[in-house]
């Protein structure tokens, strides 16, 4: 629902853009429909979606994720390895093993030595 956000929770709202059943129906799913040409016109003009909104506009592939830095522990440091920006995971940025790479230039140079 696009509201005015001077206008009350309950009152006056400018347009129904979709609707969202959390229940599971019959078939166990929850029930949701969205008008996504009128959402991408509300987001252009700068409407500003609540949270639980911008969940589902997520996973509808509406909007991005919004950035995430994983906790170690309540309380404890944050932990800074890059997350995934489509996930929300946490990147395993590996290294280039040089200690193969030094090994191979090795391997060359004592070749190029016994051809002389």
């Amino acid at each position: 629902m696009a509201a005015d956000s001077r206008s009350p929770r309950d009152g006056k709202h400018l347009e129904v853009l979709g609707y969202y059943n959390p229940l599971p129906g019959q078939d166990g799913g929850k029930r949701m429909g969205l008008n996504f040409e009128r959402v991408k016109y509300w987001l252009s003009v700068g409407a500003q979606p609540s949270e639980p909104v911008q969940r589902i506009l997520f996973r509808a592939g509406l909007l991005p994720p919004p950035p995430m830095v994983a906790m170690a522990r309540k309380g404890g440091s944050r932990d800074m390895r890059p997350v995934d920006p489509m996930t929300g995971r946490v990147l395993n940025l590996e290294k280039p093993d040089t200690n193969n790479q030094q090994e191979s230039d090795e391997d060359e140079a004592i070749d190029g030595s016994n051809a002389e």
